[in-house]
């Protein structure tokens, strides 16, 4: 078979990585992908969001899946536009509002009693000022809509909290805020596959690291690193994260008439009183993804089909960790540095690439996050060494990146 996969960063090229060692597939292409997967697919200049001349590609290819990395194109119809030609892996318009609306997501979650923050909604600064003034600190301010990983603010005190009011407020007078409580524990992230009540979880879990710096500091990010497995997160609390979330979410949507395909990531927090959810994104998470699959040993077109088919299946993991550490443009997550060489970099190396542009041999950045060196070993510990060492092969002044990614897991 054929399989395009939409996107363009580094989930995009793990994704088309495990996709080409499928034995179902014939080709694999990217639309519009980056130079540094060009050795594991077919680069397409098509735009993600361009679904009238992805639909032309499809059929002109005979493209029999199509497989939608990023959330925009999600939120913005890809599946409703596209649905008609090929096999969509990846929900419609109205469910990937689990990810394109936060107050979609809560409200969801409440009807299905889903266990998450308390939360408020807001549209006008005077409101959203009266409850930070009563409300206890830290708290979590987030903005409605698609925010590529960087909407969500935690004030420590009254005063940070208007401040960032000001700015969203400023930036648009109508804005939809779902300010939340703060939960204290260990954050986790658990994909799975899904087919409408069809539910397949990924039976190994993942830890993000969203903040810049580190110790945890500096303005949230995409993601600037992550590890499998995750051994200080209980079985109890991965079970009771498929049990009270995935589950109930799949099935409440399927009953309503609206069921959800794809992908379903839910980012959750295990406290002192059970795992809650953070979010849910209608894709797999990023940087999470880069090491799942790496993990993975199952063939995923095998996965994706059978659950396309409603059939249950098994997946297969390697006993090996896996640690990822991304590279950043400096000055990420705000403005940051343009076209910085990176030399040394090998196509056949650890490496998924998010943003590298080449020109006559010489390799650029071309966006804010820029690479993930990945390392494996029969430990966490090992994994992170080898991690680290593919780092240091780079040559790259300009990026930064993290020392301490997987330092949770080795405690």
């Amino acid at each position: 078979m054929k399989v395009l996969v939409v996107g363009r960063g580094g989930r995009e090229h793990a994704l088309c990585k495990k996709i080409s060692q499928s034995k179902k597939v014939s080709q694999v292409f990217v639309a519009p992908g980056n130079d540094g997967m060009k050795n594991v697919a077919n680069l397409v200049n098509i735009n993600e969001l361009d679904f009238a001349a992805l639909k032309e590609f499809v059929l002109k290819e005979n493209i029999e899946w199509l497989i939608v990395g990023p959330e925009e194109p999600l939120v913005k119809g890809i599946y409703d536009e596209l649905a008609d030609v090929v096999k969509v892996f990846g929900p419609d318009k109205y469910t990937a509002q689990m990810e394109g609306s936060k107050a979609f997501a809560k409200e969801v979650m409440a009807r299905f009693n889903v266990p998450t923050a308390a939360y408020e909604e807001f549209t006008s600064f005077d409101k959203a000022h009266e409850y930070v003034k009563k409300s206890a600190y830290p708290l979590v301010l987030k903005k409605d809509g698609l925010a590529a990983g960087k909407g969500v603010v935690i004030p420590e005190t009254y005063e940070e909290a208007v401040e960032f009011l000001k700015e969203f407020y400023e930036e648009d007078a109508t804005c939809k805020l779902v300010i939340e409580d703060f939960l204290e524990g260990e954050e986790f992230s658990l994909m799975s596959f899904v087919n409408g009540s069809t539910v397949i979880p990924f039976d190994e879990i993942a830890q993000d690291h969203k903040r810049a710096y580190d110790n945890d500091e500096g303005a949230n990010t995409g993601g600037m690193g992550a590890y499998t497995p995750v051994l200080q997160i209980s079985k109890e609390a991965r079970r009771q994260a498929v049990e009270e979330v995935l589950i109930p979410v799949c099935e409440g949507l399927a009953k309503e008439g609206t069921p959800y395909h794809g992908f379903l990531y839910a980012g959750l927090i295990s406290t002192r009183d059970g795992v809650k959810v953070i979010e849910f994104n209608a894709r797999l998470g990023d940087p999470e993804t880069q090491v799942l699959l790496e993990k993975m040993d199952s063939d995923i077109m095998e996965v994706i089909e059978a659950v396309y088919n409603n059939e249950k299946i098994e997946l297969a993991w390697s006993k090996d960790s896996v640690l990822g550490v991304v590279l950043a443009a400096e000055g990420y997550p705000a403005d940051y540095v343009k076209n910085a060489q990176v030399d040394n970099f090998n196509l056949d190396g650890n490496y998924y690439v998010a943003a590298l542009k080449e020109d006559e041999g010489k390799w650029y950045s071309n966006g804010g996050r820029v690479l993930l060196a990945y390392g494996r070993g029969q430990d966490l510990a090992k994994a992170k060494e080898n991690a680290y060492k593919e780092v240091e092969k780079l040559k790259a002044d300009q990026l930064f990146y993290r020392k301490d990614i997987g330092n949770k897991g080795l405690k």
